[in-house]
């Protein structure tokens, strides 16, 4: 089946392509004809991922989804969260969102966080949802020079990486991301939708 992925987000891209069943064929929204941003406006992380799937599928009809990640810390009351992408400006500088966040931690004990991203997908014309959380922790400066976004701070639960010391696969093993993906992929299955149909 063709299933469209609603974001222009190369590394989203890479890290999700690996994770589908060859009977899915992926659709870029380059490929759909689709090259503008899709505003994310929601207040939740599950709003903007519908944001994007529905704004996506509206435009060519075609079963699609989209997720929204963001960055939960504990002692900054769940900041950056749903703003985690935008969290220094409207730009999505992943270095300056990184540098401000290591500010705001300045002389913080408490460096648990959790990164979650929900999955909307659109479906047949109907909507459903996917979640995958990871804690762990922030260090103090960045590390590693794989993944993007915060991964350079980012050191999960019972690891001594961070994501971007981690190869594209070990990540995909633990990942938010591949979480949520994996039970994407198990809905298709457990739903008898022909993976091979148009």
């Amino acid at each position: 089946m063709k299933l469209l992925i609603a974001t222009n987000n190369k590394y989203k891209i890479t890290e999700i392509s690996p994770l589908l069943p060859k009977e899915i064929k992926l659709i870029t929204l380059a490929e759909a004809g689709i090259t503008e941003n899709i505003s994310e406006t929601g207040k939740t992380l599950q709003d903007n991922a519908y944001i994007k799937a529905n704004y996506a599928f509206q435009k060519t009809n075609l079963n699609c989804f989209a997720d929204d990640t963001g960055l939960e810390v504990e002692a900054l009351n769940g900041a950056p969260g749903v703003f985690s992408a935008r969290y220094a400006g409207d730009e999505n500088d992943s270095k300056k969102n990184v540098a401000l966040l290591l500010k705001n931690l300045e002389g913080i004990n408490n460096r648990r966080v959790c990164f979650k991203t929900v999955i909307a997908l659109i479906i047949n014309g109907e909507i459903y949802f996917f979640e995958g959380i990871v804690n762990g922790t922030i260090i103090e400066k960045e590390t590693g020079t794989e993944g993007f976004g915060y991964d350079p701070v980012f050191v999960p639960k019972d690891t001594s990486l961070t994501f971007a010391q981690m190869s594209l696969e070990q990540k995909n093993k633990i990942s938010h991301r591949s979480m949520a993906t994996q039970k994407l992929i198990k809905f298709l299955e457990s739903y008898h939708i022909s993976l091979s149909a148009q």
